[in-house]
């Protein structure tokens, strides 16, 4: 049951960041896939911070962060 969080929480993350970066989504596979890489570049990147989070939101915002980074860094090569 937990992968099926992680992959709802990544979908949302995916779509959240999709949003932020005025992007716009991916559909569902693009949206998963960038949510998911983002929760685990965020859950990295807030360990080296020393932040942790909580609950179904502390992951929200845990993977919206990291798929907003990724984001950032593929628009940087993508130029």
């Amino acid at each position: 049951m937990s992968i099926l969080w992680f992959l709802l929480i990544g979908i949302a993350a995916g779509w959240l960041a999709g949003q932020i970066m005025r992007g716009g989504g991916f559909g569902l596979a693009g949206d998963l896939i960038v949510g998911v890489i983002g929760a685990l570049l965020g859950g990295f990147l807030f360990g080296l911070l020393g932040l942790s989070a909580y609950g179904m939101l502390g992951q929200l915002v845990t993977a919206t962060a990291g798929a907003i980074v990724l984001l950032f860094v593929l628009r940087l090569i993508k130029r």
